[in-house]
């Protein structure tokens, strides 16, 4: 361009002069003189001024080229997908349009690659930013001015603290935000999330501080399903309760700082994964009641303090498949689960697979149980031998119970959920009614004998009493039971047994 400036002052130069280019061969020295030093002044201002201004006779000083109008725009090359991949070499940042997929790209050196700049086309169709409760106008009107009623399948990105003055019902859309830290949804002295529908909500901090602040108060059917994660529950009132839902989903949330828990209720498929109790909530931290499928908490924590309950379980009324509750850590000192076990010592039903720091372990695979006669009693037999065979007679008691019972005596009924298999031992000291008996003793498997058990010995009788033990391993399916069995080899004389001990594990 500078090239072109500097052609035209030359031959404007030489038309004021009325002296042809063609003709100034030999000119006069001052001439000569004055026209070097034009050239010199015209390349020392192209140097000197960098910018070109199209439009403006003032370009940007931090621009090399500065296009301004009202009525025009820049028209970038035009050219296929074909032709753009054909372009040799192309310098980094490079631009072109593509009019086969009608869009710009740039091209990245460090990558070597055409980089595809996006537009509107590219963003998704459900899709709307809140950085304020104006943002959601609305769905105030689509609520009838009292909730808002997000729009189904809408990704509603929160940015910033957002205060709602009405309740949100989510509607089955997904509300999201980048950092839990700055993306808040907040109302102070109300329901926050409410209604019958599911959705999504996810890396966003719910508070509903104030009186009467509720973060949730849902109540569902078994078609809804709700799914909450990567987020915080902070600073309410109350966090509330969610009830009815085929599924409900928590993974990797965090509660501090509120003052009541929440209560799940009627839940199908109740999933809650990495959840974090901070020692700062208060009252019980979750409570679980009516009906469930399905429960499973896994990981976390609960810093239980004084006062305060992790866990409550009294009010669950069925459990239809299983429960899990694994790898939560409760401590602090306070309640960690409030339960109702049918057993001394432990918190939940059968249903139930516990296996948590700071809270006994509760399984099938640990069910124990125990029974002893602490007094003589004496057992006949109808006949000798094979035929004759009985269970040892006496009354016993039971300790140490987990998932067992001993509402008849030398008996141990299986209570669990799932089959297993148990070590049986039995100790117990033996004398005879007579002299010099036979006799061979059994574990009974449901009143069966098992064979491969069996222990004899010669009882000499009369005060003579001999002590023996034998183990075994039995299959017990729920319901099954275990027993001591026994049989006189010699005759049909009775059996007195001073004392028995039967363990199974």
């Amino acid at each position: 361009m500078y090239i072109l400036i500097v052609q035209i002052a030359i031959f404007e130069y030489f038309r004021t002069l009325q002296i042809s280019p063609m003709e100034s061969k030999n000119p006069h020295s001052a001439f000569v003189d004055r026209l070097i030093l034009f050239i010199l002044f015209l390349l020392f201002t192209a140097v000197t001024f960098a910018q070109v201004g199209i439009g403006t006779t003032t370009p940007e000083s931090t621009s090399a080229l500065d296009i301004s109008s009202t009525t025009q725009g820049f028209l970038a090359p035009r050219m296929t997908t074909a032709e753009r991949n054909a372009i040799s070499s192309p310098a980094n940042a490079l631009t072109v349009f593509d009019t086969t997929v009608k869009a710009f790209y740039f091209y990245d050196l460090p990558t070597t690659s055409w980089i595809r700049i996006n537009s509107d086309a590219d963003k998704r169709v459900n899709y709307k930013l809140v950085k304020s409760a104006a943002d959601l106008a609305p769905e105030l009107t689509a609520g009838g001015g009292t909730k808002y009623l997000l729009t189904a399948n809408t990704l509603y990105e929160i940015n910033g603290v957002v205060s709602v003055s009405f309740p949100i019902e989510l509607n089955n859309a997904y509300i999201a935000g980048r950092d839990t830290n700055e993306d808040v949804i907040m109302r102070n002295g109300g329901v926050l999330i409410n209604g019958a529908t599911g959705g999504s909500i996810r890396s966003v901090t719910l508070s509903a501080p104030g009186v009467g602040g509720v973060v949730f108060q849902m109540s569902g059917s078994s078609t809804q399903n709700i799914i909450f994660r990567d987020s915080f529950v902070a600073s309410s009132t109350s966090i509330g309760s969610i009830s009815g839902f085929g599924l409900v989903f928590l993974s990797t949330v965090q509660f501090v700082g509120n003052t009541a828990g929440i209560t799940y209720n009627n839940i199908n498929r109740l999933l809650i994964s990495n959840v974090g109790w901070d020692s700062n909530n208060s009252g019980t931290f979750e409570t679980f009641t009516g009906t469930f499928d399905l429960i499973q908490k896994v990981g976390g924590f609960s810093n239980v303090t004084a006062g305060k309950t992790g866990m409550s379980v009294t009010g669950i009324t069925t459990i239809n498949g299983d429960a899990v509750l694994k790898d939560v850590v409760f401590y602090g000192g306070g309640t960690y689960v409030a339960g109702s076990s049918p057993y001394s010592g432990f918190n939940f039903s059968k249903k139930w697979i516990v296996n948590s720091p700071g809270i006994p372990v509760e399984t099938d695979d640990v069910a124990t149980g125990n029974i002893y006669i602490t007094s003589s009693a004496t057992t006949n037999f109808s006949a000798s031998g094979a035929a004759g065979r009985t269970k040892i007679a006496g009354t016993t008691t039971s300790t140490e119970m987990f998932r067992t019972s001993s509402a008849v005596n030398n008996r141990i009924l299986y209570e669990g959920s799932k089959t297993r298999k148990f070590n049986i031992q039995a100790s117990f000291s033996a004398d005879a009614v007579g002299s010099n008996k036979f006799f061979t003793f059994f574990i009974a498997k449901n009143g069966v004998v098992l064979t491969p058990t069996a222990v004899s010995t010669k009882v000499v009788g009369g005060g003579d009493v001999r002590a023996l033990s034998f183990t075994g391993t039995a299959t017990l399916a729920p319901n099954n039971y275990i027993e001591v069995w026994a049989q006189n080899d010699s005759d049909a004389t009775g059996l007195i047994i001073p004392y028995l001990n039967l363990l199974i594990n």
